[in-house]
């Protein structure tokens, strides 16, 4: 503690949170049920078997619900984490303050549940939490909304809730800033609960749906802010690269692909999965990669049906660090791939896709309707996933291998839904929490062959998608 007056802010607290404890037992007190609800909403948001750290973790209900691999609880109220051994005996909690907690163990997940209303000094507390971070740890915090302070009031003023003290107000901006200062990037925000008590049919309807759509998410209770450790540049490694060219009829642009394709990282190899062409790209493939020796270049055939499936193979075959997307259409030159890698290696995103609708289109490459469907596609993708996802269906997208795996062994919780591929990524990455950046380029027209895409089939999957990732992602 740096002054008396935050001994005395901290003491007055750890009186109250003492005096209430008993009542937190009570499952019919006031607020039960909104603690029911955010138990849901994390257990949403966490993977099963991280190693999870809660500060401020009460008597620990919502660290036990995330069937933690490693778990640790830490408060400052005796009280309370002498309920949370008794209830959670597998679980590990400390009686500490959280601005002063000195741990060596780096934890996957950090949550601050209703924890930053109540603190004396924010940026301090995150800024101390960089030693417990590794370059893949999410920061998860949920906080009061500044709309409900004034119901909030009234409630405390006629003790018509549980009795809570004076707290801290913020907006969602406030919190990104601090975050930003303290050396944190911001992953995505979304409101939650728009009615905190249970009221049959009415409060999972508000719930449920009617907090994820405008205008009504303005007025929700809490929101949930996702951020992750700033990557510093610095650092930069050579991670080896594995590229994936699914390919079916496109015979006549292997050999561009390999003349084209450029070297990145400490090693770069080119993986070629051909579809039951009707055209010779089994061949052309076969016949070219012996004239580029200087070229790690295999080549398979799929046994399914689709891009998706084309690229779960060349995934699972690929040896590099870094895993690329390139269609084989051409349609993204190679030469662009660069960017992809710097982007990804220097730690400004964990999952990069390529955009083509923001620099104008070469002639013939996107039909109209296409870039308005896109366009379409577009909004509705960034609303359900919150992250800005201009472009879904772009075929160039890089992850790390490690965290591929991760969404493949994941990927149960979607099922097998995407003959295209592209969803079952972004989809996955959304869910795991990963920073999307997008990256644009300039998007080209076909030399060769004609597009594999069927609009209105197609745009009609697409359709469908949006009300499966709403119902897997959003209305939770």
């Amino acid at each position: 503690m740096n002054t008396e007056a935050e001994k005395i802010y901290q003491k007055k607290r750890i009186a109250h949170w003492n005096g209430v404890s008993q009542q937190k037992e009570n499952p019919r007190r006031a607020g039960a049920y909104y603690h029911r609800l955010l138990r849901r909403y994390y257990r949403h948001i966490v993977p099963p078997g991280r190693k999870i750290l809660e500060l401020g973790c009460g008597q620990g209900d919502l660290l036990a619900s995330l069937q933690a691999e490693f778990g640790v609880g830490i408060d400052f109220s005796e009280k309370m984490l002498r309920t949370a051994h008794r209830k959670y005996p597998d679980l590990c909690f400390l009686c500490a303050d959280a601005q002063e907690i000195r741990l060596r163990e780096k934890f996957d997940i950090i949550i601050l549940s209703d924890l930053v209303n109540d603190l004396w000094d924010v940026q301090a507390l995150l800024e101390n939490l960089h030693p417990l971070c590794h370059p893949g740890t999410r920061l998860i915090l949920n906080y009061y909304n500044n709309i409900w302070r004034i119901p909030l009031s009234f409630v405390r003023f006629f003790r018509l809730g549980a009795m809570t003290l004076e707290q801290n107000w913020f907006a969602p901006h406030d919190i990104a800033n601090l975050l930003n200062l303290s050396g944190f990037r911001l992953i995505k925000y979304t409101p939650a609960i728009l009615l905190p008590l249970k009221i049959p049919y009415l409060s999972e309807l508000l719930n449920r749906f009617l907090a994820n759509i405008w205008p009504f998410h303005w007025f929700a209770l809490t929101g949930f802010t996702i951020a992750g450790p700033m990557q510093k540049t610095e650092k930069m490694t050579s991670p080896s690269v594995s590229v994936i060219v699914p390919a079916r009829n496109e015979a006549g642009n292997i050999k561009q692909i390999l003349q084209r394709t450029p070297e990145m990282g400490e090693k770069t190899e080119i993986i070629f999965v051909e579809g039951h062409s009707q055209d010779n790209t089994f061949e052309s493939i076969e016949k070219l990669i012996p004239q580029y020796p200087e070229k790690n270049c295999r080549l398979y055939r799929q046994t399914g049906k689709g891009k998706g499936d084309a690229v779960r193979l060349g995934f699972e075959k690929a040896e590099g660090d870094i895993l690329m997307i390139l269609d084989a259409d051409m349609t993204v030159p190679p030469e662009d791939l660069p960017r992809f890698y710097e982007a990804i290696a220097s730690g400004k995103g964990e999952f990069i896709n390529g955009v083509r609708l923001v620099y104008p289109l070469e002639q013939d490459s996107m039909r109209f309707l296409n870039m308005v469907g896109n366009k379409f596609f577009s909004l509705a993708f960034s609303w359900l996933l919150g992250q800005p996802i201009k472009d879904t269906l772009c075929g160039t997208k890089v992850l790390w291998k490690k965290d591929y795996e991760l969404i493949a062994k994941n990927r149960d919780y979607f099922g097998e839904f995407d003959p295209f591929g592209d969803f079952d990524l972004l989809f996955g990455a959304a869910k795991l929490n990963f920073k999307i950046v997008e990256i644009p380029i300039r998007y080209r027209a076909r030399t060769y062959g004609d597009t594999n895409i069927e609009r209105w089939k197609h745009g009609w999957l697409l359709l469908k998608m949006v009300v499966f990732a709403a119902r897997k992602i959003k209305f939770v």
